[in-house]
């Protein structure tokens, strides 16, 4: 009997002292508390890799199809977020010819770019707006940053424009610094040159160009462009000048049309 109560006393002690040495708070058995994790964390891990495995092959589809929601989620929202964009930049440009028109003398008509001639990709627009819009050729066309062009063609509800790059534009212009006067025309390369310059005029580089009053379309003081280069010609001392044109014409969106 004694020897029964022994043995279980002894099963006991063996049950509890690991017990005892793990949850003590003493630093005495600290390193042993670890080593005791350590044995038996490898067993357990070695056991639970193949259950592991199994809820991986059965969660998979369920996780596969929520990825594939969520992904679909983000592309529209990614999608509404260009939108949304889109309309911020719209509204950023409208209001600043809005302001624009506000301030200009002349009674004008807004207008989007709906298209380009495809004979003349780099040299002219389509319009939103024809003769029922009071739109007729010959009429220029601006926006906030200065001159764009004219309307040579006008249906009734769409005309045509020239951009201020095209050879087939002209138009009466003036040196800002210096009132020199002349006329400017297009190259097909983006660029303008100018025209009936008198020899030894005082031009340079960064002058700015802008519409005079002695133009029989466009109103005067419109911003035209900048002398960008002034070329010396080999024969004579007549000079060949640049300019660039105030207008990104390639990034226009919407523009004014100057009826009176």
């Amino acid at each position: 009997m004694f020897s029964a109560n022994r043995k279980n006393l002894i099963y006991i002690l063996i049950l509890l002292i690991p017990f005892v040495i793990f949850f003590s708070r003493t630093k005495i058995f600290t390193s042993a508390k670890f080593r005791v994790v350590d044995v038996f964390s490898l067993p357990i891990k070695i056991m639970s890799f193949p259950l592991l495995e199994m809820k991986k092959m059965l969660f998979y589809h369920r996780t596969f199809d929520e990825y594939r929601q969520k992904s679909q989620e983000v592309n529209r929202l990614k999608a509404r977020l260009v939108g949304m964009e889109e309309i911020v930049r719209e509204n950023a440009r409208l209001e600043r010819l809005l302001a624009f028109k506000q301030r200009l003398v002349f009674s004008s008509v807004g207008a989007h770019i709906i298209g380009r001639d495809p004979s003349r990709w780099n040299s002219s627009l389509i319009l939103d707006r024809g003769l029922e819009d009071g739109v007729k050729p010959g009429q220029p066309v601006v926006n906030e940053l200065g001159v764009v062009g004219k309307v040579t063609e006008a249906s009734e509800s769409k005309s045509k424009v020239i951009l201020i790059t095209d050879p087939q534009f002209s138009a009466a212009i003036m040196i800002q610094r210096t009132r020199e006067s002349g006329v400017i025309s297009g190259t097909l390369t983006g660029l303008c040159r100018l025209k009936f310059i008198k020899e030894n005029a005082d031009i340079r580089v960064g002058d700015k160009v802008i519409t005079s009053k002695l133009s029989l379309e466009f109103p005067e003081s419109l911003v035209v462009g900048e002398v960008v280069e002034v070329i010396d010609e080999i024969r004579g001392n007549r000079k060949e000048y640049v300019v660039k044109p105030s207008v990104a014409l390639s990034q226009l969106e919407e523009v004014l049309v100057v009826v009176k």
